[in-house]
């Protein structure tokens, strides 16, 4: 049996889960000017994607920096969330 497939997929599914309160946190503390560092992070997981010979490892980090790039979209409008009321205004970021 080949449970590579699985494995990419339960891991996708919680490296997703894991930049959802990501972005939150983020935006509630720092707000969108945070966004770079999202990126930083997508480009080095690439940069290691495209180093590590093990495919497995590779995918999930080509996952890890798709996910880190999506981020930076999700940040943005996490901010219209907040604005429109969905999401708490952190009172003491101006």
């Amino acid at each position: 049996m080949n449970f590579v497939g699985l494995i990419v997929g339960v891991c996708t599914f919680l490296i997703i889960g894991f930049f959802h309160p990501i972005v939150i946190k983020a935006e509630y503390y720092w707000g969108v000017k945070c966004w770079w560092l999202f990126l930083a992070v997508g480009v080095a997981a690439t940069i290691g994607s495209l180093l590590i010979e093990n495919m497995t490892i590779s995918t999930l980090l080509g996952v890890f920096a798709f996910s880190s790039f999506w981020s930076i979209k999700e940040l943005y409008e996490q901010r219209e969330r907040v604005r429109k009321g969905w999401f708490p205004r952190n009172p003491n970021r101006k």
